[in-house]
Order: C-alpha cells, then structure tokens, then sequence
C-alpha cells in the first residue's frame, strides 16, 4: 500500500506566525478606540445629504439654518448661482464637467446641472414647539405622512404644506423618505423653508398633537365622512391631515389614533388620487373652510 503523503507542517506557535508583516493577528479583536472611531465615521457619513441641482443649491447656500459641508461647481454652475455663492461664503470645488459625475456621489443618477452641495441634515426642533409656532392669524395645520417612502411624493407635498402655511410635515424616522437630492428638487426650495420633522413612533407624535388641541383627520378611501363637510363642523380648531401611500395605505393603527377617517369627493366612482395630490387638495380644502 502507498503510504500517504506527509501534510505540510504547522506552526504551533502564537497565530500570528504566518501574519504578513503589519497585519493584525488572526482573534485578536480591534480596540475599543478604533471601533468607536470607524463607528463615528459611519455614522458622520451617513448624516450627510448630497442636494443637486442649481434651484435646490441656492436656496440651500440662502438658508442660515442649514450647516453646509462641501460645495462642489462646474464653471457654468458658478457663474449660473451669481449673487448667492459669494453671499454663502463657501468656496466651491470647481471640476470639468465630463468629470462630475467621479468626484460627487450619486450624481450620477441625478439631473445635477454641475451643482453639488454636501450638507447635514436640518433640524427644526421638537414637535410641540413645531405644532404651536406659526402665523397666529392662521388656523394651526399640520400635515403625516405614513409610509411614504417615494422622495418626489414627499417633496411634492413639502411644496404644498408651505404654499397653505402648514407647520409641518411629519413622518417617521423609519419607512419614510430621507433627505435626498431627489427630494429636495422636488420640493423646489420648500426643503429649506418648511419643517420636515422625522419621528420615532408616529403613533405618539398623534397623540402629542391631540393633546396639544388638533383634530386629526385620516384621508382614506374607505371614510365615511366627506373633508368639506367633516370641516364644517369641527370650526377654527388645529387640524392635522394624516395621509398613507399609495398601496399600502395607512396602517390600521393609524387610522385608529386619528379622530375622523374623511375622504375626497369625487365626481365619479373611479376617481383616485395620489398622495401629493391629495396632499394640496386637502390642504386647499382646509383653508377655505377658515
């Protein structure tokens, strides 16, 4: 019988034997500092918001709230801004246009127009704060968003909550749509002006509002009471239109947390909206009743 080949032998010393030269031994974890560092990173990066397009970066560079990171232009884009990027104070990065779409993250799948702002996040402050600031002349109006996850639907109805003087959108921190590029061209400028508050449990941002006074109306399908008339009755008081995506709608315990489930009449039995759409209906809707 052939007698088998020795296996190659092993060192039987510490695991790092066969370590090249500066790698970190095979079990030995990473320090605590390193962890919390590349954790810190991640976490700075993902804080971050690209906007693109030359109407969404001019009113960015106008807005005194907004902390702006890095600004990159083509010179057409420079000279495109005029008066709004020496009043920034920012310089931006100036780059080839063929090149734009290597140096600037996602630009590639957004109609840029050579103008690229990093930027964090905005933060407008508490909900009750939110809720209760506005033009007192003004019925109190806030707007949710539950599940609405398409950025062009959500910037749509920014759009909307300022053109009727609302406080407020409001969505979820999870399964709804972040700050996007996408989302603040849509919303053409509103992003920096009109309130988006994201928040843990949308449930309990509805019951914050209706202690702090708002009646809050679901808009669904399904609802027995019409908006205009639903408005007639309940007078001047705060109002806060809860809207759901198309398909899946709002969820049952959202529905179950607002005081009325209304719906839009329709001229015919197939009639249907969007959420945008019905967004600026209802907000329309409830300006004119007072």
């Amino acid at each position: 019988m052939q007698d088998k080949p020795d296996r190659p032998h092993r060192p039987t010393g510490p695991s790092d034997a066969r370590a090249p030269q500066g790698a970190r031994p095979r079990g030995v974890k990473k320090p605590t500092w390193v962890i919390d560092k590349e954790r810190a990173r991640r976490a700075a990066a993902a804080e971050t918001v690209w906007l693109f397009g030359l109407h969404a970066v001019r009113d960015a560079l106008a807005n005194p709230r907004r902390e702006r990171l890095r600004l990159v232009l083509t010179r057409n884009a420079e000279g495109r801004l005029g008066e709004a990027l020496p009043a920034s104070g920012m310089t931006p990065e100036i780059v080839d246009a063929r090149s734009f779409d290597k140096v600037v993250p996602l630009a590639g799948e957004s109609v840029h127009q050579g103008a690229a702002l990093e930027v964090k996040p905005l933060s407008w402050g508490k909900l009750d704060e939110v809720a209760l600031a506005g033009d007192p002349g003004l019925r109190p109006l806030m707007v949710a968003l539950d599940r609405v996850t398409d950025p062009h639907n959500v910037g749509a109805v920014l759009r909307s909550a300022e053109v009727f003087g609302a406080q407020a959108v409001v969505a979820p921190a999870r399964h709804a749509a972040p700050e996007t590029g996408a989302l603040a061209k849509t919303a053409s400028g509103a992003l920096e002006r009109q309130p988006y508050l994201r928040v843990t449990n949308l449930a309990d941002a509805l019951e914050q509002l209706k202690a702090l006074g708002y009646v809050l109306i679901a808009l669904d399908g399904t609802g027995t009471e019409s908006l205009p008339d639903l408005l007639g009755q309940i007078g001047t008081r705060p109002v806060c239109l809860v809207l759901g995506a198309e398909g899946p709608g709002l969820r049952d315990k959202t529905i179950a947390t607002c005081d009325h489930v209304a719906r839009i009449p329709f001229a015919a039995d197939f009639g249907s909206l969007n959420v945008s759409n019905a967004a600026a209906v209802a907000l329309y809707a409830v300006r004119q009743a007072g």
